[in-house]
């Protein structure tokens, strides 16, 4: 139950709230979404549950549409996930957390961008050295980070309520609520549905862990009812206590919205902002670093991805390999582009990603409609979220062509890669030499090996040219 809110709040409700407000128009319009982007998430969290337990492998949506489409589709999920959503989301929050840190350093300018980013860096490979130690470790920094901001974010609502007993809610008023200040268009309405999902990424993180839950047939549904609706009224009511402090003009020109809100109602007490809002960003980089490992581990173990991230230490049981790569991709995207750009680069991919497992539920039922289903929703439910999906999608390319299709064009790269390096078994023997001595130098600098617990079939069954096949390197 802490894992789950812990995985979904993080640097989007300090950040979002800006890009929803800029596109909406109107405060009013913008809590609409923020309740809306609720809704919308429960709806998507329970096609997962059906698929989680009917598919109970971990790997989330990448071992659903790889079981229900098939290997191309699946590698093109996984590809997207490891170069574009992965990373980028731990770039954004990551960002978050030095221009939060740094913004009472600068009160009066924006962080410089050299000492953001070298901030964001120490942190991420911070927490990489953490999640490569121990899992256990990992574990309880999720949890006690996710009850320390969810007290952050209980301060903020608690405060706006007192304002609005003390009848400081002039901009929350109906006819102040939806005064537009711009007329939104369809596109403006998508793009700030882009920026409120961000928010709410992370609602799909326990079915990559699906292997690892203890009954989930009962506790996964249990997580989804309780911690959706427990996320969306804190969104919603972060955001109402913001608007009892600040005129949207105000909301609009701060480069930390938290902060600017604590300076106003706090006042000797306003650090707890910059101080809760590190807190809640340095967990939320942590759950991503420990889901986006697990999914580069299933994807190798499938020998989607070299084998070599389907190791792990020898002593700590931690997927080394794959936490190094998504640190490295983070690191590298983290010098590229601005934080709100990222945002709508990450959420397009996220929602396509998202509608196509979703398609898989529906294929699924029309080709395996005598499976056993332990949940099995109504299928109204799939069908509404998919006609949301289309409307942001198509609406989202409309008004953001570049920035959506440079995430498509990313996507298409990943055919070629899987024809040639997947597909492709029957290779010369220089290349499998090559691959060997390189799978054979990373298990000597991260004392890796394959999890005992894998057995020789399953090893065999998955094993072509990405992976060490030759009893030499096995020895090795």
């Amino acid at each position: 139950m802490l894992s789950f809110p812990g995985n979904i709040i993080g640097s989007g409700i300090f950040i979002s709230p800006k890009g929803v407000l800029e596109h909406a128009g109107s405060v009013g319009l913008a809590l609409i979404i923020w309740v809306l982007g609720g809704g919308v998430a429960a709806l998507g969290s329970l096609c997962y549950a059906e698929l989680g337990v009917t598919i109970p492998k971990s790997g989330g949506d990448y071992s659903y549409v790889t079981e229900i489409f098939g290997g191309l589709a699946g590698f093109l999920l996984l590809w997207s996930a490891v170069l574009i959503m992965y990373p980028t989301s731990l770039a954004v929050i990551a960002l978050t957390f030095s221009n939060y840190v740094l913004q009472p350093v600068f009160p009066n300018c924006i962080p410089p961008y050299n000492a953001s980013r070298i901030l964001s860096m120490v942190c991420l490979l911070l927490l990489t050295w953490v999640n490569s130690s121990s899992v256990r470790w990992a574990t309880r920094i999720q949890d006690i980070f996710t009850a320390g901001k969810l007290l952050a974010l209980t301060l903020i609502i608690i405060v706006g309520f007192i304002q609005i007993f003390k009848g400081n809610y002039k901009e929350l008023t109906p006819s102040s609520a939806f005064k537009f200040w711009m007329t939104p268009s369809v596109g403006h309405l998508a793009l700030a549905f882009l920026q409120g999902s961000f928010a709410f990424s992370g609602w799909n993180f326990l079915n990559y862990v699906t292997e690892e839950l203890v009954d989930p047939r009962r506790n996964l549904p249990r997580a989804i009812f309780i911690s959706i609706p427990l996320v969306t009224f804190v969104y919603t009511f972060t955001n109402i206590a913001y608007f009892t402090a600040m005129s949207p003009q105000e909301l609009l020109s701060s480069n930390a919205v938290a902060v600017t809100f604590g300076e106003k109602l706090l006042g000797y007490f306003s650090w707890v902002m910059p101080v809760s809002v590190a807190l809640s960003t340095f967990g939320g980089i942590n759950g991503y670093l420990f889901t986006s490992s697990r999914l580069c581990f299933s994807g190798a173990r499938e020998g989607h991805l070299p084998s070599l991230l389907a190791m792990i230490h020898v002593k700590h049981c931690t997927p080394i390999p794959a936490l190094l790569l998504c640190c490295l991709a983070t690191l590298i995207i983290m010098l590229v582009g601005d934080t709100y750009t990222l945002i709508n680069y990450v959420s397009f991919i996220n929602y396509l990603c998202y509608g196509v497992t979703i398609i898989g539920l529906i294929v699924l039922r029309w080709k395996k409609p005598k499976i056993f289903r332990p949940i099995k929703v109504n299928l109204l439910i799939p069908i509404t979220y998919l006609a949301f999906w289309a409307f942001l999608l198509i609406f989202s390319l409309y008004s953001e062509p570049v920035v959506c299709g440079v995430g498509l064009i990313i996507i298409l790269t990943g055919v070629p890669v899987f024809f040639l390096g997947v597909y492709w078994r029957n290779k010369p023997k220089c290349v499998n030499r090559l691959i060997e001595s390189m799978t054979c130098w990373g298990q000597k600098l991260c004392f890796v090996v394959y999890p005992q617990c894998a057995s020789a079939e399953e090893e065999a069954s998955s094993a072509h040219s990405w992976r060490l096949v030759s009893d030499t390197a096995v020895r090795k």
